[in-house]
């Protein structure tokens, strides 16, 4: 996840009638639940990156055995004997993520350490091998248990799938030693092995399209993992890409198309026919964009488990949902397992917050779209059906939210609105109309005494 996403200029519509179809309804969706879980979250690290031998911040070694790679490597490895989230219980993120008002979830099957979250017959690196103690657990195939799950209540279902694989010696092959996070040999020079990996990934692609229900979406993260002529020098991790490491788009999204009729496919960084969103990653946008997108987040921190990380206020996380809606994205917002299988308790109170709110405002966040002029100061714009909505955010780190005692809102054909209510306030409101500019009077004890939180919606008709 640690790559830096700059946004793919050259967006591709998908010819496929039935993708644009499910692309459409994504975007209505427009809150999401993430999650990366692995044997990592034991010791509480960066997911994968301490075994990439790159000189930057997140491939740092730390613990017993951070001195030697190759003895820090082993000890990561062997984190597979004693991985047991036995806590694992996915109706009860359900239950909180459906709560919150998330509509679809991405789960990570295999992370770039290639340690697989679901009972692949392509290695034994995986929580269902014997040498696993979760793999006599009668949920251990953890990403089957969590798409069942998510999928009983409705939810999209979205497969993280990591395209490098740090772990199968065709990727990194042991003849020679990785020197960062791309293939250590040339595949040109060596097309056998190569084309064992192109297997190997096709392979694992079409397992979680056959048996696990009905997937929406495949969310391939690893974008060094590309054709040559794909790379762009402008960006900083893609220019250091040694190698063609080309892995036949086409023929994965062919073959998971006809096990999965409509898959999104998510090829991120990589523009073209295989990007059917893009994902900037813990960032917004400043102004819509104009293809669908979705802002990958984390509540915490980190986006794998660290013990007590610090996890943004429901406030700032409200925030988040309203700006990325305004500029007609969606949020996807992640959570990491802990390594006994469950949330730390923040992250449930967290979405029982966001959830009280959605519950007066998620009207206006549903199926909208971005209006001009999207937002002004703290007033943030969404147009659903006929209405339009304006969010008024509270002050930062205030929870209660505070109203001047006139708004100006300005919108195209003011002069049509027949109605203008506040969502959770059944008192009426008076307001005007002079010179395309809206005004809104807000009774003083409406002002402060509004009982609203986070933010106050208004909805004009």
């Amino acid at each position: 996840m640690a790559q830096q996403h700059n946004m793919s200029k050259d967006y591709v519509i998908p010819q496929d009638s039935l993708v644009q179809k499910k692309l459409h309804k994504w975007q209505g969706l427009k809150f999401g639940l993430f999650m990366h879980w692995g044997t990592y979250s034991q010791w509480g690290v960066v997911e994968s990156w301490s075994i990439c031998p790159e000189d930057e911040g997140w491939t740092q070694r730390r613990g017993p055995y951070g001195g030697d790679y190759y003895n820090y490597k082993k000890a990561y490895e062997n984190l597979q004997t004693t991985f047991n989230p036995t806590n694992f219980n996915p109706e009860k993120w359900v239950a909180a993520a459906k709560y919150a008002g998330m509509k679809y979830v991405v789960f990570t099957t295999k992370h770039h350490d290639g340690f697989c979250m679901f009972d692949t017959k392509q290695t034994d690196y995986k929580i269902t091998s014997s040498k696993t103690p979760f793999s006599v657990n009668p949920r251990s195939n953890v990403a089957k248990e969590v798409f069942n799950a998510f999928s009983k209540e409705n939810f999209m279902i979205g497969a993280y799938f990591s395209k490098p694989d740090w772990h199968t010696e065709n990727y990194w092959w042991p003849y020679f030693p990785p020197k960062d996070r791309n293939v250590n040999y040339d595949p040109a020079k060596y097309p056998e092995r190569w084309q064992k990996f192109k297997d190997f990934t096709f392979n694992q692609i079409q397992e979680l399209m056959t048996g696990y229900g009905k997937v929406d979406i495949l969310w391939l993260d690893g974008g060094w993992v590309r054709p040559k002529n794909t790379i762009d020098a402008a960006v900083d991790w893609q220019r250091t890409i040694p190698y063609d490491q080309d892995i036949d788009m086409a023929k994965i999204a062919a073959a998971a198309r006809i096990k999965q009729p409509g898959l999104i496919v998510v090829d991120r960084t990589v523009a073209g026919q295989y990007e059917n969103y893009t994902t900037p990653e813990q960032q917004v946008p400043d102004a819509p964009l104009d293809h669908p997108w979705e802002s990958c987040i984390t509540m915490g921190n980190s986006w794998s488990y660290v013990p007590g990380d610090h996890y943004k206020s429901a406030n700032e996380i409200i925030t988040l949902l309203v700006k990325i809606v305004s500029r007609g994205g969606n949020l996807l917002m992640n959570i990491g397992p802990g390594p006994d299988g469950d949330w730390d308790p923040a992250a449930y109170s967290r979405l029982k917050q966001i959830g009280d709110w959605i519950k007066i405002n998620g009207e206006g966040i549903y199926n909208s779209d971005a209006i001009a002029p999207y937002s002004e100061g703290n007033i943030y714009y969404t147009k659903a059906g006929k209405s339009t909505y304006a969010f008024v955010l509270a002050e930062k780190d205030k929870e209660a939210v505070v109203l001047p005692s006139n708004i100006s809102l300005h919108l195209k054909d003011a002069d049509k609105i027949k109605k203008i209510s506040l969502l959770g306030i059944s008192k009426k409101l008076k307001w005007t109309v002079a010179e395309g500019v809206i005004k809104i009077n807000i009774p003083a004890s409406l002002q402060t005494q509004n009982g609203l939180a986070h933010a106050a919606v208004f909805k004009i008709q």
